[in-house]
């Protein structure tokens, strides 16, 4: 997964989608540049900026997470604002997650049941992450602010679907840094890998208690 948060007008979004999830041409050859799997993307230009990352998901069969309700403090500032639909008032981050259950009906495989588009959705607002799942019930959700930004297993029920499936929950500083905290703290600095270690088994154990 590349966190890339890629995201521009049309032409320069094309050239960011192929660089990090398709191939480009060099002479007579093809090659792949990032090669990632799934990149997360910024879909705040609107739709000439994320149909290109479209395109190529479904030529590549690979995936794209779209920022919708981040993990941040600050994310209400703008996230959480009010906006008109028509007749329905609603936050700019439902709306987003509207466009990605939209066009993920839009990117779905031959085999499977998600969608190659997904959502970016902070576990730090585990109700808000409940009633967008709900929004988008194809599609994954990589969840960031698990550890270190305060999100815990039992808020992170809600973002899998009744399978307990549909998530990807992300710690980086909390398993990384885990010799800092004062839990794996008998660890030390020379044995920062063991601490993480312990801490990728109590996230995992954390996880599957509430699933």
């Amino acid at each position: 997964i590349g966190d890339v948060k890629r995201g521009d007008i049309g032409s320069t979004s094309e050239a960011y989608a192929v660089a990090h999830l398709g191939k480009v041409q060099v002479g007579s050859k093809f090659h792949y540049a990032f090669d990632e799997d799934f990149a997360t993307v910024n879909p705040y230009l609107g739709s000439d900026g994320v149909k290109p990352f479209l395109k190529v998901c479904r030529e590549e069969k690979k995936g794209i997470f779209l920022l919708v309700k981040t993990s941040n403090p600050s994310s209400g500032e703008l996230q959480d604002l009010a906006v008109s639909a028509g007749e329905r008032q609603e936050t700019i981050y439902e709306t987003v997650g509207r466009y990605v259950a939209e066009w993920g009906a839009e990117c779905m495989p031959e085999e499977g049941d998600y969608s190659y588009v997904g959502a970016v959705v902070g576990a730090t607002y585990p109700e808000m992450g409940k009633a967008l799942r709900k929004m988008m019930p194809k599609a994954y959700i990589l969840v960031p602010g698990y550890g270190a930004q305060g999100g815990k297993g039992a808020d992170l029920v809600h973002f899998f679907n009744e399978d307990g499936l549909g998530a990807v929950v992300n710690s980086s500083r909390g398993i990384i840094a885990a010799y800092k905290q004062e839990k794996y703290a008998k660890f030390g600095p020379e044995h920062f890998a063991e601490a993480s270690r312990q801490a990728v088994i109590d996230m995992i154990a954390d996880i599957n208690s509430v699933l």
